[in-house]
């Protein structure tokens, strides 16, 4: 019955006034947007105040029929709602605020900047120590994985005195037989006779 209800609310509260918006736009009617304008005006208070609401008042009895009540009630071209909540409500209580609700809102937007700002320069900070402490592990790690390689090889020549080439050397080479290429102490040869 809740999905029902929550249907009901999402195609009468959310849909209908919306197709009837773009009718609205589209026709460039003044007096149908001031219409649609002021209810989503209320439409917007009223799911804000319902965030909280919801939270106290579910338990009441009939609570989500009266909610779906409300927004028929808001939409009846009959009883039209939304303009005498907004004519009477709103727009006298907007209008004696405005001036407030501007400068809290330039305050909060730089705020917002300031903190956008200081969060940024701290989360670029963590990137690039994270980033130079993940460099220099693999930095060493790296060196040390040459340093053993290296003396890997040089053990390889010592141990094996008939042989001037390492083994990884051979292996390497003898994987590229289909492509025959002259020998590299052949061209070393030719370099230093031209010479």
């Amino acid at each position: 019955f809740i999905v029902y209800l929550f249907f009901s609310r999402l195609i009468f509260g959310t849909l209908y006034p919306a197709y009837y918006s773009y009718k609205a736009v589209k026709s460039k009617d003044i007096k149908e947007y001031v219409k649609w304008m002021m209810y989503w005006i209320i439409f917007a208070l009223f799911t804000t105040a319902e965030t909280f609401t919801d939270i106290f008042l579910c338990w009441f009895p009939f609570y989500y029929e009266l909610k779906i009540a409300f927004v028929a009630w808001l939409l009846s071209p009959y009883t039209k709602g939304s303009s005498l909540l907004y004519r009477k409500f709103v727009h006298p209580t907007l209008s004696s605020k405005e001036k407030e609700i501007d400068d809290c809102l330039i305050q909060a937007k730089d705020r917002s900047y300031d903190a956008l700002v200081h969060f940024g320069k701290r989360g670029l900070n963590v990137a690039a120590t994270a980033a130079v402490m993940a460099a220099s592990k693999g930095q060493g790690a790296l060196s040390e994985r040459l340093r053993s390689f290296s003396m890997q090889d040089l053990s390889t020549i010592r141990g094996d005195s008939s042989s001037t080439v390492p083994p990884s050397v051979t292996v390497r080479t003898s994987s590229k037989q289909s492509q025959p290429k002259p020998s590299r102490s052949a061209s070393e040869g030719t370099g230093s006779s031209g010479k």
